[in-house]
């Protein structure tokens, strides 16, 4: 078993409502009403119902504008993970530890590296069994360089899954046009003789199977099945959230 540790202190609470998309309004135990940011740009469907259970943290920083932030919503057979600042540094951590098979054997990494086209994109997690090179230290004027690619390394694109429709988890929650710029690029990867995985961090364990949503986002789902065929790996995580811990639990089967 792998697990993580929830490191700000966590509040309990009941959601009254989310509103202007980035914002959430919560009834804590004690009567008190607070408002927590909300880290998710997504539609959140299937995860945003008042009156349910949630879990926040506190920032314990009376200078930020917004001190609480939104972790956890109980939908009824499970907490559901809303925080998409979670993922990245989740799965680098399960990385590090070898939790993930797909992903095991790389003796480094790093995280947010440029790359695609004009290195316009960051990759979340960029693993290697050789180290890089220290890059020059660029000029004042000089944008830094994109690393090019490397027969051997593997890019990974991590995405926030919360989205249940039936029995499957589904990505994305609304048209992505980012995510699917991130498909071509992670086919380009492939093209150019390194591996790439898009890993989608399902942060529920309420379904027993992955699909692109094809009903909210067509033009995804074609991009996927084609990155599929190409040789980009898809790695759909089940990952069990209780408040204060984080659990890889299992990879869920593709339905496509």
């Amino acid at each position: 078993m792998y697990e993580l540790e929830f490191k700000p202190p966590l509040l309990r609470g009941t959601l009254l409502a989310r509103r202007m998309r980035f914002l959430a309004d919560v009834r804590l135990a004690g009567g008190e009403v607070v408002t927590a940011m909300c880290a998710n740009t997504g539609s959140m469907k299937s995860c945003c119902e008042p009156g349910r259970e949630v879990v926040i943290s506190d920032s314990q920083n009376d200078a930020r504008k917004v001190r609480f932030t939104w972790e956890l919503i109980d939908m009824g057979q499970g907490w559901v993970n809303v925080n998409t600042g979670v993922p990245n540094w989740a799965v680098g951590e399960f990385v590090a530890r070898g939790a993930i098979e797909e992903l095991a054997g790389y003796a480094h990494a790093r995280r947010e590296v440029k790359y695609g086209k004009q290195g316009a994109s960051r990759i979340d997690l960029l693993l290697s069994r050789l180290p890089w090179e220290a890059p020059a230290r660029p000029s004042r004027t000089a944008k830094a360089a994109t690393p090019p690619v490397r027969e051997g390394d593997c890019y990974v694109e991590v995405k926030n899954t919360s989205m249940r429709e039936g029995r499957h988890s589904i990505f994305p929650d609304s048209v992505t046009e980012r995510g699917q710029k991130h498909l071509r690029e992670l086919m380009e990867v492939v093209r150019k003789g390194a591996r790439a995985a898009m890993f989608y961090f399902v942060g529920r364990t309420d379904t027993e199977a992955f699909r692109p949503a094809d009903e909210i986002d067509p033009e995804y789902g074609k991009l996927l099945r084609k990155a599929r065929k190409q040789g980009v790996e898809i790695l759909p995580y089940r990952v069990r959230f209780t408040p204060g811990r984080i659990e890889l639990a299992s990879k869920l089967p593709l339905d496509f």
